[in-house]
């Protein structure tokens, strides 16, 4: 669970998004949505869903799309390091505390919202968002599951195989 001071971290960073966004166009904020969309997609992989399963100790389809969120918010290197190789999350202090239940949160739920409420404070409405959004992601080639090669997540085994030092860390598998 988020600390206090973590959660102080969030509102600021929140409000700084959205302020920064807000010097844009609206249609350059359509774009950054449509790049949100984008590199998010990159981190739908079966192996970053069981990164998540070892981390949180469960996953779901919101609750992966709120991690990727956050993993986008952890920066360009940690985000490219986690989509090439799941397992170097063993590597993020968070990620650490969050497996061994000492604290801590990746899942960011908001920042889709977060776009669409610096969308709003620079047109002064939201009803023409929705299908900008929609326009600017239509030909976007996205994956209705997530990528790569699945392994059975019930299987010990496996997970300890393919993400060997999450696996150590977490305290969910046994």
């Amino acid at each position: 669970m988020p600390t206090t001071a973590m959660v102080q971290m969030i509102h600021r960073l929140r409000r700084a998004l959205v302020n920064v966004l807000s010097t844009l166009e609206p249609a350059k904020i359509v774009d950054f949505y449509a790049k949100h969309v984008e590199v998010s997609d990159l981190a739908y992989t079966f192996p970053l869903c069981m990164a998540t399963y070892l981390i949180e100790g469960s996953w779901t389809n919101d609750g992966f799309m709120d991690f990727r969120d956050g993993l986008i918010l952890l920066g360009r290197d940690t985000f490219s390091r986690a989509v090439t190789n799941p397992d170097s999350l063993a590597d993020v202090p968070t990620v650490t505390r969050m497996c061994r239940e000492e604290g801590g949160w990746i899942g960011y739920e908001s920042l889709s919202h977060l776009i669409q409420d610096a969308y709003e404070k620079v047109q002064g409405e939201t009803d023409s968002f929705d299908a900008a959004v929609e326009a600017a992601v239509k030909d976007l080639a996205r994956p209705d599951k997530p990528l790569g090669e699945e392994w059975d997540p019930e299987n010990a085994d496996q997970i300890r195989l393919r993400l060997p030092r999450l696996a150590a860390l977490s305290s969910f598998l046994d």
